[in-house]
């Protein structure tokens, strides 16, 4: 599943991606593993079984890999985009979860988040879904099926896997007995317990729109909590002298323009912080601030105003700002 955008830094040293192998730093274990066309990095404490994590993290890439991936045939989504006639689908508890909450998410920013844009995306060269674009009102979630009444309907679910696969490996790691990690899946942060020092994990915010070594734009502190962003530079490309973003809004079929620059979203829950950021880009600074006012959500905005960037945030995220 090809679903990769940057926009983290790991607060805790230096990283490599090609393999679950350990290296330390400090008083820590560091993993790292390809995942999703990007990668998977992880900050253990100095005595957690590497190898155990490494495994079960690997494990839950490669299971939602196979079951969500709109670039493989044999996958769930993969098979549920080209079964023509309409009704229920068998799909497993995971995915049928996962498309529960995209639709919950879908319903709550007025369409701003749509599973069912997948060959909207692929006309813009961002994706392999084809079919019809559009239907939310076509999709149901049965106990054992996602059912579809209109055969053309397809799902792309990048807008969420890798958060619920973020999910999937916190969960993994505490079954494991370690109660303290931060664990970083393309791009989404997950952080649980304390850093091996102590202290709270601090995470960097990367600041967008530099083709040179990464700048931070702020750091802040996370328990027990996922982070998530959505920006328009990392999958897009230039064209005709403009950027185009590899987001596409759903209620005007077209590539986001305007001035944000990337969004942020700290939720309790990977794959709400992953879909949520990703509306929020598509509602805009006004209306996405709004929601998020409303609804309490912890989500910062960067603007591009001139040279530099504005930042427009809830309260909830700026308390949660170290620097």
């Amino acid at each position: 599943m090809r679903c990769d955008r940057r926009g983290f830094l790991l607060g805790a040293g230096a990283f490599f991606a090609g393999g679950a192998r350990p290296a330390r730093a400090g008083a820590s274990r560091i993993l790292g593993g390809p995942a999703f066309g990007s990668y998977w990095r992880a900050v253990l404490p100095e005595g957690s079984d590497a190898a155990a994590a490494g495994a079960a993290i690997e494990t839950v890439v490669r299971s939602v890999d196979a079951a969500m991936s709109p670039y493989r045939a044999d996958s769930e989504i993969g098979r549920f985009n080209r079964d023509p006639l309409p009704g229920p689908k068998a799909v497993t508890a995971p995915t049928r979860a996962v498309v529960a909450e995209a639709l919950a998410i879908a319903r709550l920013t007025g369409g701003a988040f749509d599973p069912t844009i997948g060959p909207l995306v692929a006309r813009y060269g961002f994706g392999p879904v084809t079919g019809i674009a559009g239907g939310l009102d076509t999709l149901g979630v049965l106990p054992d099926a996602v059912e579809k009444s209109a055969g053309g309907t397809t799902l792309d679910l990048c807008g969420i896997a890798k958060g619920h696969a973020l999910d999937r490996a916190a969960a993994a790691l505490a079954a494991l007995g370690i109660a303290d990690a931060l664990v970083e899946m393309g791009g989404e942060i997950h952080a649980a317990g304390r850093h091996p020092e102590g202290r709270a994990w601090q995470v960097a915010v990367e600041a967008p729109g530099s083709d040179g070594p990464l700048k931070v734009q702020r750091i802040v502190t996370l328990a027990d909590e996922r982070m998530a962003s959505s920006g328009i530079a990392p999958n897009g490309f230039r064209e005709g002298g403009r950027n185009t973003t590899h987001i596409i809004d759903p209620r005007s079929g077209r590539p986001l323009a305007g001035r944000l620059a990337v969004v942020s979203v700290i939720a309790p829950s990977g794959a709400t912080a992953d879909a949520l950021a990703t509306a929020l880009m598509v509602l805009g600074e006004e209306e996405g601030m709004a929601l998020a006012e409303r609804e309490g959500m912890a989500a910062l905005f960067l603007v591009t105003d001139g040279p530099g960037l504005r930042e427009v945030m809830t309260d909830r995220f700026r308390a949660r700002i170290l620097a």
